[in-house]
């Protein structure tokens, strides 16, 4: 039989060719897994279930300040103190519609006692005893003491300051002359007192607007968030920036003793205000030298007036505030036709020589610079509120804000921080999401534990009516939210791209595919090849 070696072979072929070839492509088969553990990527393990549960509860649930308000009747002669609390919480209701808004007090009770002389009667709920003792004295004394003594007697019977807890009062005398004007007052405390001859109608009006118009909502007919709390930054620092201007060093030198004005004037502000902000102070004197041109007019970019300020200042909110001191032998004045952004105040002005100290001036800027710092968180800076039931002087402070007005910004304050912080939790998480690549580092996922857990104490203490914390752990809450959104690693990666993988790992796949999957199809075609071969020849042998 005659055996053509194209077609037909006389033995089986072997696998080992085959084997040897197939084992290449299977050792980097192999090692797959240990490649992919060299290109995985960490991601920090992030609480998505319980970000999405806090935006929810903040959008369905409105956050509820816990407030407590107590009226105190002395000379009247309602029947049933349970009606009188009753009717002044139905007077607040309709005075302002808006309580369940978050910043304002969704959950209040009002207490009441009334001391007619002969008799008091007070509801359960009520912390004051019977008979209000403190109230003969404000009778007495009203008249005569000044505002701030009334104040200071009160803060002394009532003890609602400081640790005394958030309770608002409003102490009504009936008595006095019959044809002098009543007196409302409210002072800078959590208090306030009116003095003079009230019908019980008329008495019921004024506490309920006191209550839902002064002490609730701050006198403030918008809404209770504003769009931006400012000039509070997204970390809750603020930057007081001071500069004195010397126009003509070689003519004369303008000074001025800013720890003094830190000690006396700033420092109270900034104490009363830290559970809000943070807030820095720094100052600078400047020197400029005779100018080599002429002066003419140029319609310059406001944002470009560059006072040299710190280089902390680009990154938080800043409030300037300028003094410029020139010589009288300039050829022109500053004029000033616009309030530039993030300027408290210019002030220009000529000293005489004989001048050296300009205290009388700085306190001027102050009073500025508070009325300034007070519009931009929102309040007013009158002395006197007019509403539907009467006129209400308003007491000042000397540390520029009174104790309800702080409670008013606490309570704005964590709304708009609670708020900002879900949004941008919510963002984050989205992003994740939707980046499966995306590096999470712990430091990431920390900052979001964290966050998460100071908007949840921040939510229980404003439900305690514990202002002051609640507002210092919103602020931190929002902070770290801010700080993990725009961590350095997410920034990196926020627009990744699936092609970059793609690019990346292609050529080395083609390489890889030329010397490693190739021989293996090419040994296992020639196999099949010289099988079918063999077969043949068995095939053939048979029919022989």
């Amino acid at each position: 039989m005659e055996l053509d070696p194209k077609t037909m072979r006389t033995t089986k072929p072997g696998l080992k060719p085959v084997i040897i070839t197939v084992i290449v492509p299977f050792s980097f088969i192999l090692g797959f897994p240990l490649l992919w553990k060299s290109v995985e990527i960490y991601r920090s393990p992030l609480p998505f279930c319980g970000i999405e549960a806090f935006s929810s509860q903040l959008d369905s649930e409105p956050l509820h300040f816990r407030c407590q308000f107590q009226a105190m009747f002395l000379g009247f002669n309602f029947t049933a103190s349970n009606d009188v609390a009753e009717a002044i919480i139905n007077k607040m209701s309709l005075l302002n519609p808006n309580s369940s808004q978050c910043g304002n007090c969704g959950a209040y009770e009002v207490s009441v006692v009334i001391d007619s002389g002969s008799s008091c009667t007070r509801t359960e709920n009520s912390k004051v005893q019977c008979p209000f003792n403190c109230g003969e004295e404000v009778a007495f004394f009203g008249g005569k003491f000044n505002d701030e003594d009334v104040d200071e007697l009160l803060r002394g019977c009532l003890g609602n300051v400081d640790g005394g807890g958030n309770v608002y009062s409003v102490v009504v005398v009936n008595g006095g002359d019959k044809e002098a004007e009543v007196r409302a007052v409210v002072g800078k405390y959590r208090h306030a007192w009116i003095l003079g001859r009230v019908l019980e109608e008329e008495a019921l009006s004024r506490v309920a607007e006191i209550f839902a118009k002064v002490f609730m909502n701050g006198r403030s007919e918008g809404d209770s968030i504003r769009a931006e709390f400012m000039p509070v930054g997204a970390d809750g620092r603020i930057i007081l920036s001071f500069s004195l201007l010397n126009a003509e060093p070689r003519d004369w030198i303008y000074d001025w003793n800013f720890r003094e004005i830190d000690e006396i004037l700033l420092q109270p502000v900034i104490q009363s205000l830290q559970p809000i902000a943070n807030i820095t102070v720094e100052s600078q004197v400047l020197y400029h030298t005779q100018k080599s041109s002429f002066s003419y007019w140029d319609e310059v970019n406001s944002n470009e007036w560059y006072l040299d300020t710190s280089v902390a200042a680009g990154i938080y909110h800043q409030q300037r505030n300028v003094l410029s001191g020139w010589s009288f032998q300039m050829e022109t004045c500053l004029i000033l036709m616009d309030l530039y952004p993030q300027c408290g105040e210019v002030l220009s002005y000529g000293i005489p020589k004989a001048v050296k100290k300009i205290w009388k001036d700085i306190q001027k800027l102050f009073e500025i610079l508070m009325g300034q710092l007070r519009q931009l968180l929102g309040l007013k800076s009158d002395n006197l509120y007019v509403g539907q039931s009467g006129t209400y002087v308003l007491q000042g402070s000397e540390r520029g804000f009174t104790q309800w007005e702080l409670d008013v910004l606490s309570r704005n304050h964590v709304c708009f921080n609670l708020y900002s912080c879900a949004a941008t939790l919510g963002s984050l998480s989205r992003l994740v999401q939707s980046l499966p690549r995306m590096i999470i580092t712990d430091e990431i996922g920390k900052q979001v534990m964290i966050s998460l857990e100071a908007a949840k104490f921040a939510q229980s203490n404003a439900s305690a009516g514990i202002y002051d914390a609640s507002a210092a752990s919103s602020r931190q809450a929002r902070s770290l939210a801010e700080d993990s959104f725009f961590h350095p690693s997410i920034m990196s990666i926020s627009y990744y791209s699936y092609w970059h993988s793609v690019i990346i790992y292609t050529p080395y796949f083609l390489f890889v595919i030329q010397p490693v999957i190739l021989p293996v199809l090419s040994e296992w075609k020639r196999y099949k090849q010289e099988n079918m071969k063999f077969v043949a020849w068995k095939a053939k042998a048979k029919a022989t």
